[in-house]
């Protein structure tokens, strides 16, 4: 008999910077203990940052623009998809050295496994991470 996998962890935020927060906090508190203590931080960071491009430039800014989150295990990584209604294609940018903006991408590039952007679907785009994991853990 196979294996059954955990359904994935999923939430629905408003398309505001407060969500940011909370995101994080769910995402994070939705990992187990002993993974919660290696995952965590890395987990949070990426979420914020994922996050923070969804809303800044993937949401219409219409009242009810959600964004979505969705995590689940799966080959030894955890992987966290954040979607938008948007429909561009977030890219790496590489911002000088004065410039306060821009680098979320280039930190998600140094933290992750591995990463993609998707177009969904219906309508929007989702930007997929994994962390790999100990799996002895």
């Amino acid at each position: 008999m196979p294996e059954i996998p955990l359904v994935p962890a999923h939430w629905r935020f408003p398309a505001h910077p407060a969500s940011v927060r909370q995101a994080r906090h769910a995402v994070t508190q939705s990992l187990p203990d002993v993974l919660r203590r290696q995952l965590g931080y890395d987990l949070g960071l990426l979420t914020s940052e994922l996050l923070t491009n969804a809303i800044r430039h993937g949401a219409c800014g219409e009242d009810g623009d959600l964004v979505e989150l969705v995590l689940w295990p799966a080959d030894g990584h955890y992987w966290l998809a954040v979607s938008d209604p948007g429909t561009g294609k977030p890219e790496l940018a590489h911002p000088g050295a004065d410039s306060e903006s821009g680098r979320g991408l280039i930190l998600v590039e140094g933290l992750a496994t591995a990463w993609t952007v998707r177009p969904r679907p219906t309508r929007g785009t989702s930007v997929i991470a994994g962390l790999s994991f100990d799996q002895g853990s």
